[in-house]
C-alpha cells in the first residue's frame, strides 16, 4: 500500500501527526506504569503497616521466647512451600506463558488454559497439603532442630505446622488468581489481599489468645488460627474480581478432563518452565532453611529477632521491588511477545532508575537509623531493651544488601519474561554457596546479625550478575544520563546520612518507652524531614522528579 500526498505540506502534517500519536502513546504508557506501580506500592504500604501492627502486637503480647520462636518456625514452613510453588516457580512460569497466550491466541483460548492450569494446581495442592500435615515433625526438625533445646517449643512448632500447612493451598490459588489479574492489568485486588492476613492475625492475637489462655490452652495457638483465616479471606476476595472479567477458573474432577489438562501444550510449557524455576527459587529457600537452622542453635530469641528485622526490611523491598516486579513482569512479557526490544529495554531502565532513586536512601535508613526504628515499632510490653538492640543489629545486616534485594525484583523478571529461567538459577546456586561461606565468617562474629548480613551481600552479588548478563546479551541497553543521575542520588544520600546520624543520637529513643505517642510523633517528624532533605537535595542537584517519573 502506498500513500500519495497532494503536496509537501500534506506529507509534513501526516508525519507530524504520526509522531504526535507515538509520543502520546509513549506518554500514556509511562503514566499507566506510574499509576499501576503507585497503586501497588500504596496497597503494599497498607499491607506492611498492618503487618507491623501485627508484629508489634505479637511481640508485646508474647515477648521473645521459645514459643514465639516456635510460631515463627511453624509459619515459615508453609511460607517456604508457598514461595517455592506459588509465588516462586509457579508464578515465574505461569505469567509469561499466560501473557504470551493472551497476546497470540486471544482471550477464549487463554481461558481454557487458565481452567486447565487451575485443575492441575488444585489437585497437586491437595496432595501436597496432605503429605505436609503428615510429615510435620520431620519438617520442623529439618527447619530448626535447635528448637529441641526447649521440648515445649518444639512440640508447639509441630502442632502449629500441622494446623497451618493448608495455608499453602489457599495462597497457591491466590497466586494463580493474582497472575491472571495482573496479566489483565488489574493490580489492586492482588496487592490489597495481604492486608486480610494481617487483620485476621491481629484479631486472633487480640481476641482469641486471651480466651485460649482462660481455657488453659497455649495462647500462641491463636496465631495459627489467624493464619488459616487469613488464607481463606485472601482467596475469597479474588473470586468476584475474576468473575467480573469472566476468568473465574473451573476446577475439573472428571478424569478425562484432567488428562486433557495434562496433555495441553500450554500446561506442559508451564511445567517445563517450572522445573528450572523451582531449582532457582529452591536456592533462595534453601538459604533461608539453612539460616533458620543456624539461628535455632543460637541463643533463644535469635529466630524472632531475625523475623522482626525481616518485617521491617520488607517495607522498602515490597513497596519498591515487589511493586515494580508485579507491574513490569506482564509488561516485559508482552513486549517480548511483540518482539519490541526497545520497549523491553526501556522498561528495565525505568525500573532500575526507580530502584536506585528510592532503595539507596532506604538502605541508609536501615543502616544508620535502625535502633530508633525498632524502638518505636516494637519496644512495648514484653519486648525488652535487649530485644531492641539485637533486632537492630540484624536490621543493619539487611540494610547492607537492600539495594541488591530490591534490584533482583526488577532484574529477574527481565529473564523470566523471556522464558529464560535457567540463567537466574545458575547465578542463584553460586550465590547460595557464597552466602554460606560468608556465614562461616560472619556468624561467629555477629551471631544472628551475621545471617542477615550474608544474605544481603549475597543479594548484591546476585543483582550485579543479573545486570551484567542482561547487558551482555543485549536485552538491556542503559539509556543516556546514568552518570549524572548517579551523582544526583549520591549528593542527596550524603546529606541524608548526615541528617539521620544526627537524628539517631539527638533523642533518647529507648528512654521514651512510656511516652509512646510522643515517640511515634518524633519518628514521623524525623522521617518527614528525611524525605524533605533527600528529595530536596536531588532536586537541587538538577533532578526533575516529575519529568524523571514520566520519562
Amino acid at each position: 500500500m502506498f500513500l500519495v500526498f497532494e503536496d509537501d505540506a500534506s506529507k509534513a502534517r501526516y508525519c507530524n501527526s504520526r509522531r504526535a500519536r507515538a509520543q502520546i502513546g509513549g506518554y500514556t504508557q509511562s503514566v499507566s506504569l506510574i499509576k499501576s506501580a503507585s497503586t501497588v506500592s500504596l496497597l503494599t504500604l497498607a499491607s506492611r503497616i498492618t503487618g507491623l501492627v501485627r508484629e508489634t502486637l505479637v511481640y508485646s503480647t508474647f515477648g521473645v521466647s521459645a514459643m514465639t520462636d516456635a510460631f515463627n518456625v511453624a509459619f515459615r514452613i508453609p511460607n517456604l512451600f508457598r514461595r517455592l510453588f506459588a509465588e516462586g516457580a509457579f508464578s515465574q512460569a505461569f505469567v509469561p506463558v499466560l501473557a504470551a497466550s493472551k497476546a497470540q491466541h486471544g482471550d477464549d483460548a487463554t481461558k481454557i488454559l487458565i481452567d486447565r492450569v487451575a485443575t492441575l494446581l488444585a489437585w497437586t495442592l491437595l496432595l501436597t497439603c496432605t503429605l505436609g500435615v503428615i510429615a510435620a515433625p520431620g519438617l520442623v526438625w529439618l527447619m530448626a532442630s535447635g528448637l529441641k533445646q526447649d521440648a515445649r517449643g518444639y512440640d508447639a512448632a509441630v502442632v502449629m505446622t500441622r494446623f497451618m500447612f493448608p495455608y499453602i493451598g489457599f495462597m497457591s490459588l491466590v497466586a494463580l488468581s493474582s497472575g491472571i489479574l495482573n496479566t489483565w492489568r488489574r493490580f489492586a485486588v492482588s496487592a490489597a489481599t495481604p492486608v486480610l492476613l494481617n487483620v485476621a492475625m491481629i484479631g486472633a492475637a487480640w481476641l482469641l489468645a486471651p480466651w485460649l489462655k482462660l481455657q488453659g490452652i497455649e495462647p500462641i495457638y491463636a496465631l495459627a488460627a489467624g493464619v488459616i483465616l487469613g488464607g481463606v479471606l485472601q482467596l475469597a476476595v479474588q473470586g468476584p474480581a475474576l468473575h467480573r472479567l469472566g476468568l473465574l477458573p473451573r476446577i475439573a474432577v472428571n478424569t478425562a478432563v484432567i488428562r486433557e489438562a495434562i496433555q495441553d501444550p500450554g500446561t506442559r510449557r508451564i511445567g517445563r518452565l517450572m522445573l528450572p524455576a523451582l531449582f532457582g527459587v529452591s536456592v533462595a529457600q534453601i538459604s533461608l532453611l539453612i539460616n533458620t537452622q543456624i539461628a535455632s542453635h543460637l541463643p533463644v530469641g535469635s529466630v524472632s529477632w531475625l523475623n522482626a528485622s525481616d518485617r521491617l526490611m520488607e517495607f522498602p523491598t515490597a513497596m519498591l521491588g515487589v511493586a515494580l516486579g508485579v507491574v513490569l513482569m506482564p509488561q516485559l512479557a508482552s513486549a517480548r511477545a511483540a518482539s519490541d526490544a526497545a520497549r523491553y529495554s526501556s522498561l528495565l531502565d525505568w525500573g532500575l532508575r526507580i530502584v536506585v532513586l528510592m532503595a539507596v536512601p532506604s538502605a541508609l535508613g536501615l543502616l544508620i537509623f535502625a535502633q530508633p526504628l525498632v524502638a518505636v515499632l516494637y519496644h512495648y510490653g514484653a519486648f525488652t531493651d535487649m530485644d531492641v538492640h539485637q533486632t537492630s543489629l540484624s536490621l543493619m545486616g539487611w540494610g547492607a544488601g537492600l539495594v541488591g534485594i530490591v534490584a533482583i525484583k526488577v532484574l529477574a523478571p527481565g529473564y523470566y519474561a523471556n522464558q529464560d529461567i535457567k540463567t537466574p538459577v545458575r547465578i542463584a546456586m553460586v550465590v547460595l554457596v557464597l552466602t554460606q561461606l560468608m556465614n562461616l565468617a560472619f556468624v561467629p562474629l555477629f551471631r544472628h546479625a551475621g545471617l542477615s548480613l550474608s544474605i544481603g551481600l549475597g543479594a548484591v552479588v546476585n543483582a550485579s550478575w543479573l545486570l551484567v548478563g542482561l547487558i551482555r546479551r543485549g536485552s538491556y541497553k542503559p539509556e543516556a544520563g546514568w552518570g549524572r543521575f548517579a551523582l544526583q542520588v549520591l549528593a542527596g544520600s550524603a546529606l541524608l546520612a548526615i541528617y539521620l546520624l544526627w537524628a539517631s543520637h539527638a533523642f533518647a529513643w529507648l528512654d521514651l518507652r512510656a511516652q509512646s505517642l510522643k515517640r511515634i510523633a518524633m519518628l514521623a517528624g524525623v522521617m518527614a524531614g528525611a524525605g524533605v532533605v533527600y528529595l530536596g537535595a536531588v532536586w537541587a542537584a538538577g533532578l526533575n522528579l516529575r519529568q524523571f517519573l514520566r520519562r
